[in-house]
């Protein structure tokens, strides 16, 4: 999952509901970005992580390796993408948790244009 120069922003998108995740994916496309997904936590921290205009845009009810539990890992492994958690109802703990991690908090349902905004925003594109 390496970016090439000049090629569109990517987006690492990981979900585990799979109609979510190919229209998430279809909808991000059209916006321009370069999509690509896993279907886990697990299979995120095992991926090549994209270089150059890139984010991660992380589920946080995964199965297994929760979606929090693999952004921690990621920040330990010193990786620096910016990283959006996508959520229904976040307590306030996980919003803590989330902004303490450094990542930002998008939450679903994914009615408006936020998602695409914060992306755009985060990779300056």
């Amino acid at each position: 999952m390496l970016t090439r120069p000049n090629q569109k922003p990517t987006i690492v998108l990981v979900d585990d509901d799979a109609a979510l995740r190919a229209a998430l994916k279809f909808n991000l496309e059209i916006e321009g970005f370069e999509v690509e997904t896993c279907e886990s936590g697990e299979d995120l921290l095992s991926a090549a992580l994209p270089t150059g205009a890139a984010c991660v845009v992380l589920d946080y009810n995964l199965p297994g390796v929760t979606g929090l539990e693999a952004l921690i890992q990621l920040r330990r492994r010193d990786a620096t993408l910016p990283v959006f958690i996508i959520t229904s109802h976040p307590p306030p703990s996980v919003r803590a948790a989330i902004s303490a991690a450094g990542a930002t908090l998008i939450e679903k349902p994914l009615l408006t244009d936020g998602l695409v905004s914060a992306i755009r925003e985060a990779l300056a594109v």
